[in-house]
C-alpha cells in the first residue's frame, strides 16, 4: 500500500515530490509499492494528470534496480520513450541472464537482453540474431554504459597515439554506397536525431588517400588494432550522440560486425570465422587534424591493401 503522501502528490500533479517518493521506495527496495505507484500514476494520466514522466521514470528504476521478477515484465513491455537508454540494456547492466530470463516474454526485448548479456561476457545457450551467443577471442572488451538513478555514463575507448603525416595531394574517389552506408549506420542517431554530421568517402588507394579525400589540409594519424577499431565502432553505434536515442551495446557490436562484412563484401549475416578472416585483411587508423574537439567523435579509416581500396569516416556531434 502506498503512502497517503504519494496519493496527495498524484492528485496535485507534484512530480518533484513523486520523484522523491520513488527514491524512497527504491532505497527501501519496496518494489510492490513502486509498482502500485506506477499503476496509480498511469490511472491518473487518464484523468488528465501530467504524470507520464514519473510513470516512465518508475519503469526505468524497476528495470535498473529491482530484481528480475520486477525488471523482466517492464522490459517486456517494449520501448520506453524517455528512459536514459534502452530498457533491455538497462536491466542487463545490473542483472544476469539467469535472473532475468524466467521473467521475459518471447520477443525482441528478450533477444536484446540476451545479446546485452553476451556483450558483458556471458556465454548463453540461446540464439542471438545474426551473432554468436558468446564473445570471440579476437573481440575487444566493448565499452559498456553504466546506468545510475539520474544519468548514464558512456565512456569512449582511448584514442591511440597519433603523429603528423604528409598527406597525398590527390585522391581517386570512387562510389561504394554499400560500405559507405554501413559506416553511416554507425552514427545514424547522431545525424538523424541530434546535431551531428558525418562525411564518408571511398578511394582507390590507401588510408592516407581516403583522409585526403575528406578535405583535411593536414592530419595526425595513429594505427588502430582490429580490436580497437571494433571497440570504437561499437561504442559509436551504441550511443545516441549528444541528443539522440541510445541503441545499446548489443546493437553497437552488431553494427561493428556489419561494417566489417560490408567493406569485405561478405554476405550478411556473416560467420565469426568470416569476420575474423576479413579483419586480418584490413588495416585501421585513427586520424584528426590536430585541432581541439569536444563532444562525440569517430574518425576512422580502413584500408584493404589486397584490393587497393580504402574508406575514411569523420563523424562529430556537439555536446
Amino acid at each position: 500500500m502506498i503512502a497517503p503522501r504519494a496519493l496527495e502528490a498524484i492528485e496535485a500533479s507534484d512530480t518533484d515530490d513523486l520523484l522523491r517518493v520513488v527514491d524512497g521506495y527504491c532505497a527501501a527496495r519496496d518494489w510492490e509499492a513502486l509498482v502500485e505507484l506506477r499503476q496509480r500514476c498511469a490511472e491518473a494520466l487518464s484523468r488528465g494528470k501530467q504524470l507520464w514522466g514519473v510513470e516512465e521514470h518508475i519503469r526505468y528504476r524497476l528495470a535498473l534496480e529491482a530484481p528480475g521478477s520486477f525488471a523482466g515484465p517492464v522490459v517486456s513491455e517494449g520501448q520506453s520513450r524517455f528512459a536514459l537508454g534502452p530498457l533491455p540494456e538497462v536491466a542487463a547492466s545490473t542483472k544476469t541472464w539467469a535472473e532475468l530470463e524466467p521473467h521475459l516474454e518471447s520477443g525482441p526485448e528478450r533477444e536484446t537482453v540476451a545479446a546485452e548479456r553476451v556483450v558483458r561476457g556471458e556465454e548463453l545457450d540461446v540464439e542471438i540474431p545474426d551473432l554468436p551467443s558468446r564473445l570471440m577471442q579476437w573481440e575487444p572488451p566493448y565499452m559498456l554504459a553504466t546506468y545510475k538513478r539520474d544519468k548514464v555514463e558512456t565512456p569512449s575507448p582511448p584514442t591511440p597515439r597519433t603523429e603528423l603525416v604528409d598527406l597525398p595531394t590527390e585522391a581517386n574517389v570512387i562510389e561504394d554506397a554499400h560500405s559507405e552506408g554501413a559506416l553511416g549506420d554507425l552514427v545514424e542517431p547522431w545525424t538523424d536525431q541530434s546535431n551531428g554530421r558525418s562525411q564518408i568517402v571511398t578511394v582507390e588507394g590507401d588510408h592516407l588517400g581516403a583522409v585526403t579525400a575528406l578535405g583535411l589540409p593536414r592530419a595526425r594519424v595513429g594505427r588502430l588494432s582490429a580490436e580497437q577499431a571494433l571497440a570504437w565502432m561499437a561504442w559509436a553505434a551504441a550511443s545516441g550522440g549528444a541528443h539522440g536515442r541510445r541503441r545499446g551495446a548489443a546493437a553497437g557490436r552488431s553494427l561493428a560486425w556489419w561494417v566489417v562484412a560490408a567493406v569485405a563484401d561478405l554476405e550478411w549475416p556473416a560467420t565469426a570465422v568470416d569476420i575474423a578472416t576479413a579483419l586480418e585483411g584490413l588495416t585501421w587508423h585513427w586520424f584528426d587534424d590536430g585541432s581541439p574537439e569536444t563532444g562525440w567523435l569517430l574518425r576512422i579509416a580502413v584500408a584493404m591493401p589486397t584490393q587497393g581500396l580504402a574508406w575514411a569516416m569523420s563523424a562529430t556531434d556537439g555536446i
